[in-house]
């Protein structure tokens, strides 16, 4: 097992992108943190994978909140006695042409993704510092590379997503502690599927045209991005026996984006 004995925590890890993670994590040995806004959710995704021979917590963690999230952290620690992986996942999505954004939707998404990875790393690293090691993971996306229109705020905060990592790779480095970003193109979450509609309203298109003209016109295949795709990067980045990746970003879109 790749991450066996390891402990990880996974925001945003009820659903989406980040179960698919903290299962993969789970099956591949790892303690694994199920820390989420919803705790009656998270402590249901930690009974199933403790169901399927996991072990799991869940963790009522509100990624904007200092002091929640200083909690969170410290309950892991208490409970496992360490951090190994930090995936900062949490996220939403709000779909506005830039002049139709008003400043609290725009600092609610900003606080969500960048505060939140800055407290969530804030809190993890002295003990990754303390250990020698750690590994710190961001969930990017295609718009840390690119931008599309209607996610001003969204493509911002993605692209700020890189430049912590690497100031966190730097930082990091002497103590063994290594930072990546995971850049998925489209995967079927919750959060895009919500998409659709509001962008089919926005541009005055169909659902339809916007999966096949916006989502995926760029892709090579035409396919949707995975849940399974994106879980094993992130197992890849964790898993990762040196620091000769650490700094870096990998998109994973089928071929939407290429570097």
């Amino acid at each position: 097992m790749k991450l066996q004995d390891k402990v990880a925590i996974v925001t945003g890890s009820a659903s989406g992108l980040g179960k698919a993670i903290a299962t993969l994590y789970a099956k591949e040995g790892a303690k694994v943190a199920i820390a989420d806004l919803n705790q009656q959710a998270a402590d249901a995704t930690a009974a199933e994978l403790k169901q399927t021979g996991g072990q799991a917590m869940g963790v009522a963690m509100d990624v904007t909140d200092e002091t929640a999230v200083n909690a969170g952290v410290n309950a892991v620690v208490q409970a496992w006695g360490k951090v190994d992986v930090l995936v900062s996942n949490a996220g939403i999505q709000i779909i506005h042409p830039l002049e139709q954004f008003s400043l609290a939707e725009w600092k609610k998404l900003l606080a969500i993704h960048l505060d939140g990875a800055f407290l969530t790393t804030r809190a993890c690293l002295p003990h990754m510092y303390k250990q020698g090691s750690g590994s710190v993971i961001y969930m990017g996306s295609v718009h840390s590379k690119e931008a599309s229109v209607l996610k001003a705020p969204y493509v911002t905060a993605k692209h700020g997503l890189i430049g912590l990592a690497k100031v966190v790779a730097k930082e990091g480095a002497r103590h063994g502690v290594r930072a990546n970003v995971i850049c998925p193109g489209f995967v079927r979450t919750p959060l895009v599927e919500k998409q659709i509609p509001e962008q089919a309203r926005d541009l005055g298109i169909s659902e339809e045209e916007v999966i096949k003209k916006v989502m995926l016109k760029d892709t090579v295949d035409g396919e949707f991005t995975t849940l399974d795709d994106i879980a094993n990067v992130a197992l890849f980045f964790a898993a990762f026996p040196s620091n000769a990746l650490t700094g870096q970003s990998l998109v994973a879109s089928h071929g939407w984006f290429m570097q």
